[in-house]
């Protein structure tokens, strides 16, 4: 299967972090994960070359395909979220939103988005400082300050700049599998998925929410998937009280202790279900879902698909990469 084409339309004083993402995700050949990796390519638009912020040009490269090509285009960042933004960028959005292309905006790059008509009726979500402006000036978005990023078919739409590092993510993910993913973010040295939204980042955490045992509470977890664990049991190992435990995961990961673990669980049951061909039942026991109809029901909440079809479609995709790539 040929490399799944990114493109990246890149306008004057546009911030160079956001560019930044796409290009060390998608732009940089990891042929020991998946071959062919992504074919990635940045365009200026309007210009023969664009600046960006702070003092860097990007010259236009002749990589034998044009934006019109692209399987996913990345939007990294909006110039300026009170003015509007270049109408060639609006237009080019916009046509490759009726031609199918999959979109992905990062930071205030949903500006861009919004005004191409692309985020109608659709939730999406932009760094928390320009959320409300984002909603005032296009009320037919349903504006969702709180999350890291959504995806809304196949639009998505991420927070401040370093969200747009967990939206990539998620395309790997879509695309390549968890397993994929997470090999990936070790390698960049970041979580594989974050949890929480952006409500950790708009207030501080109260006093004595600082130090670093909640972090040692989650490695542990993750080490112990399989127990049947309980709030009380997260609160014993740190040695601090339910309550505690309940109040720093709100803090810190926007989410109730059990909720955490839930995903994770999930999470796990997708590197199993996507790397080998063990049972539903061992993964149901070693995820710590009991037995199949826990992890059965679980995973279709969550994942929208049963553990079976998920590991059929996954493999059916690597099949198919892997036979004519």
């Amino acid at each position: 299967m040929p490399a799944h084409r990114v493109a990246m339309a890149v306008t004057d004083d546009m911030p160079i972090f956001e560019a930044a993402v796409p290009c060390q995700i998608f732009g940089v050949d990891r042929p020991h994960l998946v071959d062919p990796w992504y074919r990635f390519a940045a365009f200026p638009v309007g210009a023969a070359s664009v600046r960006l912020t702070p003092g860097f040009t990007l010259a236009p490269v002749d990589d034998g395909w044009g934006i019109e090509a692209a399987d996913t285009l990345v939007i990294p960042a909006c110039t300026n979220v009170h003015e509007d933004p270049p109408k060639e960028l609006v237009d080019l959005v916009r046509e490759a939103h009726e031609r199918g292309t999959r979109i992905l905006s990062i930071c205030s790059g949903a500006f861009v988005l919004a005004a191409a008509g692309v985020l109608d009726g659709r939730r999406a979500t932009t760094h928390w400082l320009h959320a409300r402006e984002l909603a005032r000036r296009h009320p037919a978005v349903r504006v969702d300050p709180s999350v890291l990023y959504v995806e809304d078919a196949n639009v998505i739409t991420s927070a401040g700049t370093v969200a747009g590092i967990d939206a990539c993510l998620h395309v790997v993910r879509v695309d390549h599998g968890a397993a994929v993913a997470a090999e990936l973010a070790r390698g960049l040295v970041t979580p594989p998925h974050r949890d929480g939204g952006q409500a950790q980042y708009r207030r501080p955490l109260p006093p004595g929410a600082r130090d670093d045992w909640l972090a040692g509470l989650l490695d542990w977890a993750d080490e112990h998937l399989h127990l049947p664990l309980t709030t009380a049991d997260l609160a014993g190992r740190a040695h601090v009280s339910v309550r505690t435990v309940e109040r720093r995961f709100a803090d810190a990961l926007g989410m109730s202790p059990l909720r955490w673990v839930l995903q994770q669980r999930i999470r796990r049951a997708q590197q199993y279900l996507e790397t080998n061909d063990r049972t539903i039942e061992w993964i149901a026991a070693t995820c710590g879902f009991g037995g199949p109809a826990g992890l059965r029901a679980h995973f279709a909440k969550l994942v929208g698909l049963s553990p079976s079809a998920y590991r059929r479609t996954f493999q059916e995709r690597s099949g198919a990469a892997g036979s004519t790539g």
